[in-house]
């Protein structure tokens, strides 16, 4: 019996060490102190005493004498490890250096400082971020028409154009020392939100020239004599951008890019210039039918050594800068992806010009593909996480309104709870967008976190497309009949393009996300694979042999930390807080530990051929993206006060992503290609099983009755639509849904009671006004009441209705008489 406790104790105490993740000196230190107790307690003899310490002195030794193990353990690795080290091609390894890691890379290593995350402050809007988003952005808003824009003009009205210009929308990245408004991420992703609850298109024409562009190209690299030369005339909007980038063949494989520029001499006016001549086919090119200026994406090839290497011929992807005039470019013509942005090809043969049109001057030769993966990194996490905010918010308000304004079976549709089904997805996953953009936006403020935003580029657009599907799915037929009073379609239309740009969602999940993330936010793999690549083996030995045997100890306390806090119900895990919250960061951090050590082992088993497993890479990127979104959850619980409305919210939306975190792993571990190691995988990363099922009927009904009872101007409806655009009058598509939806909650008691009088036959009458003259003849209602009652039925009949048009105006609906028929402003440059 003494010897099982002993044994217990020995487990324990063992247990704890790895748990805890002790040094190798202090494990070895408690080891020699175990066996000198054993045997002075006389637990083992001295012959047992000798055979131990000889056996457990040898091993021990042979990894803390640190040359002995570099001769008899670590020599050996390290030839096999630059071996089986996979080729790295250029654009892969800049893809790889760009950006910065942040904070995924905490709860990518299994242990996240959360006071990190609550130390870390958000950007708020400043004086003149927050004065333009209601001043010089609403009035934007009012100039456009999204059906204007989408079918009569196919195209922003001239005003709107104008006003885009002289205000300052296109250079808000511009620093003001050039010129430009110089806003944070977090205003830019403000202002293109609330744009783009009133017309998609010009929220991507805003989006684009502060996303990936020249003008974020020449703030972060360009010559100043090039910052001097083209700055001013972008912020002042004399001059439009666009960059060329993706070609007909290629997308995402850059390195195959078959667009050139070939160095070479050429008389220009009489004098030799050297200059590049260039030879591109550029499709998918946002603002290419009206821009001024054209940044350009290609090879830059150098055979006759004019650069001053006669040894590099071929210098990769490089970035240049040339008016959209100069001869041989070919441009001009439109695709039209959905949407009325422009957007369209652009080609050039042997176009020519000089040396220092490349961003930087000939130094940068080559640096391109860096340039451009670290500036759209940022983009990324600004723009497109802005247009699913949006898109979350502004559907969160408008389908709760309609799901209080229709009525069916005697009921609000929103009390249905097949309706709810869809509509509380909508609620947590535009509260879930709102604290994922801030974060991210805050993110990009200080640094360039380029794993984030390529997951969040992923994760917030197919959001995006969910909310939308549902949301059509609850307007049903009111939501596909297309004209003035459908605020759903163009957003439905535009759709694909969102989930396609920078970086198609199917890459951007199977390949950026973990391909990227494992080897970034690792705090040893990169230093691994440099120290394998290191060209003085001596050097590089010593080096990977200090962070091998780290790594291992590394991986060994994930997989106990892993399995501990999965056994304990993430029990013994620690939060930061006290309130409803604290659960949710102690599972948080159970699962990071499960995903650090999944990320291992499958690094350690699969090597080099994981970047080909998609599906396996794919689903721990998933728990790494549901880690971060959970974690920017609980930042904007603590930021917010953690008010009654929050609570349902946040809760709605960790219980979703431990559902989604466990349901990767589950897909994980089941699918993983080395059958042996499921076990083991199975038994860390999940030992209990699944545990999460997501949000359950009773917190979604809660989430639900929230949404529809919620008042505009309370702390949370302002909160949620700050930056949202809120048409008025009855001649705004959302304007006349709202105002109705208002009008209900301010007769709310008196049309419920109203509506019961009716249904058990205390009026009379088979309309509404038989049945509100009745309800006044029998004292039921008063005359005030019946009037509030009469112009809320006006009001919310007008919602329900949907367009019809003449067929003449359908075919020209430019037509003076046909827009005249049709009650269209005869003036294009007026909103309907």
């Amino acid at each position: 019996m003494t010897g099982f406790i002993i044994a217990l104790l020995l487990i324990g105490l063992y247990w704890t060490l790895l748990y805890r993740g002790v040094s190798l000196a202090v494990f070895t230190g408690v080891t020699a102190a175990v066996v000198v107790a054993l045997a002075a307690t006389g637990l083992i003899g001295p012959v047992g005493f000798v055979i131990t310490a000889l056996v457990l002195g040898l091993g021990l030794a042979l990894f803390n004498i640190v040359p002995l193990r570099r001769r008899v353990l670590t020599h050996r690795l390290y030839g096999i490890f630059r071996k089986i080290l996979p080729e790295m091609g250029q654009t892969e390894q800049q893809a790889l250096e760009a950006g910065d890691v942040w904070w995924e890379a905490e709860l990518f290593r299994g242990r996240p400082d959360w006071q990190q995350l609550l130390d870390f402050q958000l950007t708020r809007l400043s004086e003149r971020e927050q004065a333009f988003l209601d001043n010089e952005t609403e009035q934007l808003c009012t100039m456009l028409d999204d059906w204007q824009v989408n079918f009569e003009l196919k195209d922003l009205p001239e005003e709107a154009w104008e006003y885009i210009r002289n205000a300052g929308f296109l250079s808000m990245l511009i620093p003001k020392e050039h010129g430009g408004l110089g806003f944070s991420a977090y205003g830019q992703s403000c202002v293109v939100a609330k744009i783009a609850t009133r017309s998609i298109a010009a929220a991507v024409t805003v989006m684009v020239p502060n996303s990936l562009g020249p003008g974020e190209l020449l703030v972060h690299y360009g010559t100043k004599e090039q910052q001097d030369k083209w700055l001013p005339g972008l912020a002042s909007g004399r001059e439009l951008p666009c960059f060329a980038l993706t070609g007909v063949e290629v997308g995402s494989d850059a390195a195959k890019m078959p667009d050139t520029g070939v160095v070479c001499k050429r008389s220009v006016d009489g004098e030799e210039v050297l200059g590049l001549s260039l030879t591109f086919n550029k499709r998918y090119i946002t603002l290419a039918p009206v821009a001024t200026l054209m940044g350009l994406a290609f090879r830059l090839k150098d055979p006759d050594g004019l650069l001053g290497d006669p040894e590099t011929v071929d210098y990769g992807i490089t970035c240049a800068l040339l008016a959209t005039d100069t001869p041989g470019v070919n441009i001009g013509r439109r695709s039209y992806p959905g949407n009325a942005f422009m957007n369209g090809p652009i080609e050039g043969r042997d176009v020519f010009v000089p040396i220092d049109a490349i961003i930087g001057g000939p130094k940068q030769a080559g640096n391109g593909w860096r340039m451009l993966f670290e500036c759209l990194s940022a983009g990324r996490g600004v723009s497109l996480p802005a247009l699913s905010t949006a898109t979350g918010k502004g559907m969160y308000g408008i389908t709760s309104a309609y799901s209080r304004i229709r009525r069916q079976f005697g009921t609000e549709i929103g009390n249905f709870e097949g309706v709810q089904e869809g509509l509380g997805v909508i609620g947590g996953y535009a509260y879930i967008l709102e604290n994922v953009r801030n974060l991210t936006a805050s993110g990009v403020d200080h640094c360039t976190p380029a794993v984030v935003t390529a997951m969040i580029k992923y994760h917030s657009t197919e959001m995006m497309r969910t909310v939308i599907n549902h949301s059509m799915d609850i307007h049903s037929g009111r939501g596909i009949i297309m004209g003035p009073r459908n605020y759903l379609a163009a957003a439905y239309q535009a759709l694909p393009v969102a989930i396609t740009v920078e970086g198609a969602n199917v890459m951007t999940r199977s390949l950026m996300v973990f391909g990227q993330g494992a080897i970034r936010c690792h705090p040893y793999v990169y230093s691994e694979m440099e120290a394998a690549h290191n060209p003085d083996f001596k050097a590089g030995l010593v080096e990977f042999d200090r962070l091998l045997f780290s790594h291992i100890g590394y991986s060994v306390n994930r997989m106990v930390r892993a399995f501990t806090l999965g056994v304990t119900n993430a029990k013994l895990a620690k939060a930061p807080v006290k309130n409803e919250m604290t659960v949710y960061y102690r599972h948080l951090e159970r699962f990071s530990a499960a995903l650090a050590f999944c990320s291992d082992l499958a690094m350690g088993t699969l090597g080099g051929a994981l970047k080909l497993k998609e599906s396996t890479s794919a689903r721990l990127g998933d728990v790494l993206s549901h880690l971060y979104m959970a974690s920017a959850t609980l930042k904007g619980f603590e930021v917010n006060g953690g008010t009654e409305e929050d609570k349902v919210h946040a809760r709605w939306a960790m219980e979703y992503h431990l559902h989604e975190i466990e349901q990767a792993l589950h897909e994980f571990v089941r699918n993983y290609p080395v059958k042996a190691a499921r076990p083991l995988l199975r038994c860390v990363a999940l030992p209990r099983g699944r545990r999460f099922h997501g949000p359950s009927d009773a917190t979604n009904s809660a989430l639900c009755r929230m949404m529809l009872g919620m008042k505009l101007d309370s702390e949370f409806g302002r909160r949620m639509t700050y930056d949202i655009y809120i048409g008025r009058g009855e001649n705004d598509p959302t304007g006349r849904l709202i105002g109705a939806y208002e009008k209900l909650q301010a007769i709310d008691d008196v049309y419920s009671e109203f509506l019961r009088a009716a249904k058990h036959g205390e009026i009379e009458g088979e309309s509404v006004e038989q049945q509100l003259a009745s309800a006044l003849e029998r004292g039921v209602l008063d005359a005030g009441q019946v009037d509030a009652i009469r112009e809320y039925d006006r009001m919310r009949y007008d919602v329900l209705l949907t367009d019809d048009f003449s067929k003449e105006y359908l075919a020209n609906p430019l037509s003076e008489d046909t827009r005249r028929a049709e009650g269209r402003p005869v003036d294009l440059r007026q909103a309907s």
